[in-house]
């Protein structure tokens, strides 16, 4: 099969046929037909993330259809739609799992980092771990669901439910969470890269109130933020923003160094948390709730040998929406 392959973390994906993977035990051998590129496949690729499987085949926002059963398989049937998110195995006996804390099991395992991922024809997934995609969605459309929508969706929970949400980074979380917080009358602001103007009517397309730059600060107090650049500068920034007892939520896997900032700005009940990975209860109720606001996905489709453009344009800044990689075989059918 195809696939694109990372060697060692800082250089370029190379392009490969390897052997197809077969389904060991409890596992789907999936023909892959779109798989979303995320920011986290930056991290590792760019060797911010620092314990990858290598060689690797990154991607974790699989859609693909299920090819071969492996030993034991009863969720699924040959031929089904499925996505395949970050979250590839847990051991289920640890403290964590024991207390429905799976995305924080100690011994997790991760599509397209830990394990391999999507970048490829076919690729191999625990049934555990996969979820049924809803039918109003293409394959394109829903790949960015399984990872910027269940982070997103993960974040805006744990946000709380404040009626004035900033966003800072409105890249592919950031337009899915955004109509999510519309559905639910929230007032939307929206931080984007200073002079970024694209990115801000983008933002407003999508309902946002009011749209700034990252630097800028909203014109009232908000009640919580989510910050999905990796850039910790904007830990200080939101905490500005947001109003007494107000939520700054850190939404991706890796960010910058957090700058040193005065108590002042966290006193009086402001809180900062992090979001670490989902649940597959998340991807249950977020893949339930998606057709029915009905969240829509801007997508750019690249073909799977242009990984390294996806991945370059994305670093860039220069991905509205999400980057998704399709295998000429999916093209034609």
């Amino acid at each position: 099969m195809r696939a694109m392959i990372l060697d060692a973390p800082g250089q370029p994906l190379r392009r490969a046929e390897v052997a197809t993977p077969k389904p060991g035990a409890g596992q789907l051998l999936l023909r892959v037909r779109a798989c979303a590129v995320c920011r986290t496949d930056l991290h590792v690729v760019d060797g911010e993330l620092t314990q990858p499987k290598l060689p690797l085949i990154p991607g974790h926002e699989i859609v693909g259809a299920v090819e071969q059963l492996g030993e034991g398989v009863e969720r699924f049937k040959i031929g089904e739609r499925v996505g395949v998110p970050w979250l590839g195995w847990t051991c289920g006996e640890c403290a964590y799992c024991r207390n429905g804390q799976e995305n924080l099991c100690d011994r997790a395992r991760f599509t397209g980092y830990t394990l391999d991922g999507g970048y490829a024809e076919y690729a191999v997934a625990d049934q555990r771990f996969c979820f049924r995609i809803p039918d109003s969605y293409s394959d394109a459309e829903a790949a960015p669901l399984l990872c910027a929508g269940l982070i997103g969706y993960r974040s805006l929970v744990k946000a709380g439910n404040g009626k004035r949400l900033g966003i800072y980074g409105f890249g592919a979380a950031a337009h899915i969470v955004a109509q999510i917080a519309k559905y639910q009358q929230r007032e939307i602001y929206a931080f984007t890269r200073p002079g970024d103007e694209p990115a801000k009517l983008f933002a407003m397309s999508l309902g946002a109130v009011w749209a700034g730059g990252s630097n800028e600060l909203p014109p009232v107090k908000l009640d919580a933020a989510i910050i999905f650049a990796p850039a910790g500068e904007l830990v200080p920034q939101a905490l500005k923003a947001v109003g007494k007892g107000g939520t700054v939520v850190c939404g991706g896997i890796h960010m910058s160094d957090i700058p040193s900032f005065p108590y002042s700005i966290l006193w009086e009940e402001r809180s900062v948390c992090s979001v670490a990975n989902l649940t597959r209860r998340d991807g249950k109720e977020f893949l339930a709730l998606v057709p029915k606001v009905p969240v829509r996905t801007a997508v750019q489709i690249f073909p799977l040998e242009q990984a390294n453009e996806a991945l370059s344009r994305l670093r860039s800044g220069k991905i509205q929406g999400a980057a998704v990689l399709i295998t000429k075989a999916t093209q034609g059918d």
